[in-house]
């Protein structure tokens, strides 16, 4: 049995740590008075643009790879959902209802991929989500079942996620530079549209103008989320996604703590206890067929 790259596991850890930290960002721009909609607009076009000047020779397997729309589309519900989510809803309460991804992501890949459903990946699927359960239980908030708009998008969030992380696995073989203009791309086109879309009938307002101290938290969020999808395409390509998406559950972890510390949440002994459970689960259990290598 081959070992799991750590170099892929450390990768993804990257993703999900930014990812853990960006509601900050979207609440901050929110209460500035940039929509979230707008947020991911301008953070997602400046990402494609430069992208796009890093990674030339990539455009042109764009068109070899019409596959590549569904990462895009996916993408752009995916990162529309979870960041309007975190901006108007319950941080905590939102990324548990994302979180259940992992669900998602053993069926789709089954379907997709024909991945089979074994033994260890449900074990493994249950204990980061009995881990993810443990941090996030609040007696406040009850059983986790939606109850908002924020609750659903979320969930939207973390289908789309998940079957972009199935997509992203089955075109390992494309090169990291196309999967990454899709992605990036798609999510700046999606806000964009659907941006203009609510513009014109309403719903949100236009970012007429965008004020001086939101201008450094734009620029630094639009650098690491080129970094964090640099590094979400070098681990989901190189790990079966069962695996995958119980190490990006650590994005729970990561928000929790965040939360603590800017005072918003209060960490508790559970929180330690079900952050051990999710980051042990994928090696704590492990399928007997061989991983694949990375390409």
């Amino acid at each position: 049995m081959q070992p799991i790259p750590p170099r892929a596991v450390g990768a993804l850890l990257v993703n999900t740590t930014i990812w853990g930290l960006s509601w900050i960002a979207f609440k901050s721009l929110q209460q500035q008075g940039i929509h979230p909609i707008w947020s991911t607009a301008i953070i997602f076009s400046f990402c494609t643009i430069w992208l796009l000047l890093l990674k030339r020779k990539s455009i042109a397997e764009l068109r070899k790879h019409p596959e590549l729309l569904y990462v895009a589309v996916a993408s752009g519900v995916n990162n529309i959902a979870f960041n309007g989510a975190v901006a108007f809803g319950d941080v905590v309460r939102v990324v548990l209802l994302f979180y259940l991804m992992p669900i998602w992501a053993v069926i789709l890949a089954r379907l997709v991929l024909h991945e089979p459903i074994t033994r260890p990946a449900v074990l493994r699927i249950a204990l980061g989500l009995l881990g993810a359960l443990i941090v996030l239980y609040q007696p406040s908030i009850g059983v986790p079942l939606p109850h908002d708009l924020a609750d659903w998008v979320a969930l939207l969030g973390g289908l789309s996620f998940a079957f972009s992380n199935v997509m992203l696995r089955r075109l390992h073989g494309v090169a990291d530079g196309a999967r990454s203009i899709a992605m990036l791309g798609g999510g700046a086109v999606l806000s964009l549209v659907l941006g203009a879309a609510l513009a014109v009938t309403g719903v949100i307002t236009w970012p007429a103008s965008i004020g001086a101290p939101s201008v450094p938290t734009l620029a630094l969020w639009s650098v690491l989320f080129m970094i964090s999808n640099l590094c979400l395409q070098y681990g989901v390509a190189r790990l079966p996604v069962n695996i995958t998406a119980v190490v990006m559950l650590v994005e729970i972890i990561v928000a929790a703590a965040s939360a603590w510390w800017m005072g918003a949440a209060e960490l508790r002994v559970q929180d330690f206890i079900g952050g051990a459970l999710i980051i042990a689960a994928p090696w704590l259990i492990r399928d007997k067929r061989a991983l694949p290598s990375g390409h």
